[in-house]
């Protein structure tokens, strides 16, 4: 039996791991799209390691798109397996999905217009009708419920606790002439006592193991400090400064713990009288569906919500959907503003950044992993200039960094996760998903531990279990 490391191997997004039974088949988890601009993967997102029409099932984890994003791609290019997932993953996909589609057609569009002298049309790699037909593919299955996806391969997915959906994978495998085994594949860990969903429930003991590395070498902010930093910063910016406080996060999972945050406070009278704007059309309609999937959440959010049945709404919060409702807010000041993309390389943040950065009354404020190439990449790493539209712009806002908000855990959130499993029976390790420092010192951190054979997987790396 093989195992390939086709994405995130190396590097943080684009998540893909193919396993290649003895017979043959192939399972595939995840087939995420890259979100970087590292020049070594300027194809990855069109081509794969493998032939799309021999995979036999994909095994989804979540809906990020860096785990989900090529299922399109995937499925125009010749793969009519079942897609498995929670039912949860199924809907933030579908939305998720299509947004990615109509972004592609967009820039596609734009780009086409205008350099058609230069070179021959650039195509998305995908469209909506694409996106419709892979959905068409997604079966879906509850947390801790064993499904078969070949006759020799059961499938256990547990709650991950990272985003609404998320789970960890286990495969049961049978193998004749073989001692049957356990491969894990951990996806993104969340993290314990974190608002809104569950705390990651751990995974079976396993034989082999894929596992995540993102903050591999650090260590988040405790969630107290974390109320008290954003309370100085909103009132340092909006009321002392009347300036904006401009929060890029990513539309599913990290908005709506900024604005329950929130809601929090404004519940404790603590939260300043300004308008807050949730300026993402796919945030809004992610709000629905977190909604309509309470069986996801933690004792906390069930409690809070009580007294406050709508946790993600309060009194001076608006949902901008409209392109001349975003464009309003340019105009507003003393205010919040949260805007997809996280890391300031698409949608309307990037507007909201252009128009503020440049002035030293206002704050960005960034709350979670922006890959190094990307605009918040670059803001994060103290840059003192960024280009947005074509334009080279002085960073003369306040910028501030609150990883704690990370929906991944820290090195020691994630020891503390893999302490449940067997060490004498954990043959194999292989860490993905992180940066070359962070895999480095995890691979360090977990050998300290005593956990065995600990490797850093390869891009295109071929191995036999």
């Amino acid at each position: 039996m093989q195992l390939k490391f086709c994405g995130a191997a190396g590097t943080v997004t684009g998540s893909s791991h193919l396993l290649i039974l003895d017979d043959g088949f192939k399972i595939l988890l995840d087939c995420g799209m890259y979100q970087g601009a590292e020049k070594e993967y300027e194809n990855f997102n069109a081509n794969f390691l493998f032939n799309p029409s021999e995979i036999g099932v994909v095994i989804l984890s979540h809906a990020h798109i860096d785990h989900s994003g090529k299922l399109p791609k995937l499925v125009k290019d010749g793969f009519r397996g079942a897609i498995y997932s929670t039912p949860a993953t199924q809907d933030i996909t579908s939305i998720l999905l299509l947004d990615s589609a109509h972004i592609q057609e967009r820039e596609s569009s734009f780009t086409n217009e205008r350099h058609k002298e230069e070179f021959e049309n650039r195509e998305p790699l995908y469209n909506s009708e694409d996106v419709g037909t892979t959905m068409e593919l997604f079966r879906t299955i509850n947390y801790n419920t064993w499904f078969g996806v070949h006759p020799d391969v059961d499938v256990l997915y547990k709650d991950s606790g990272h985003l609404l959906g998320s789970a960890s994978v286990t495969l049961k495998i049978r193998r004749q002439g073989y001692k049957d085994f356990m491969f894990g594949f951990t996806a993104d860990i969340g993290r314990p006592e974190r608002p809104i969903l569950r705390d990651p429930d751990p995974m079976p003991a396993c034989d082999f193991l894929i596992c995540e590395s993102t903050y591999g070498d650090r260590l988040h902010m405790d969630a107290p400090d974390e109320k008290e930093k954003f309370l100085q910063i909103l009132n340092d910016t909006c009321i002392n400064k009347k300036g904006k406080l401009i929060i890029p996060a990513f539309s599913i999972g990290r908005t709506q713990e900024i604005v329950y945050m929130m809601d929090q406070l404004a519940n404790e009278n603590k939260l300043p009288n300004i308008p807050v704007f949730v300026d993402s059309p796919l945030a809004i309609n992610a709000m629905g569906i977190f909604m309509q999937h309470t069986e996801c959440y933690d004792k906390g959010i069930l409690s809070y919500m009580l007294k406050d049945p709508n946790p993600f709404g309060f009194k001076t919060l608006k949902y901008s959907r409209t392109v001349e409702e975003s464009k309003r807010i340019n105009s507003e000041k003393g205010c919040v503003v949260i805007s997809a993309a996280g890391m300031i390389n698409a949608g309307r943040i990037k507007h909201h950044v252009f128009n503020t950065i440049e002035h030293e009354e206002n704050t960005i404020l960034i709350v979670g992993y922006c890959a190094d190439n990307t605009p918040g990449g670059r803001l994060r790493r103290g840059e003192k200039t960024i280009r947005l539209f074509g334009k080279e712009l002085q960073v003369r806002a306040n910028v501030q960094r609150m990883e704690s908000f990370s929906a991944h855990g820290d090195y020691g959130e994630m020891i503390h996760y893999l302490r449940t499993q067997e060490k004498n029976k954990l043959r194999s390790t292989y860490l993905v998903h992180g940066d070359k420092e962070a895999l480095v010192s995890f691979r360090d951190k977990l050998s300290a531990e005593q956990f065995i054979d600990v490797n850093i997987a390869k891009f295109g790396e071929t191995i036999t279990l």
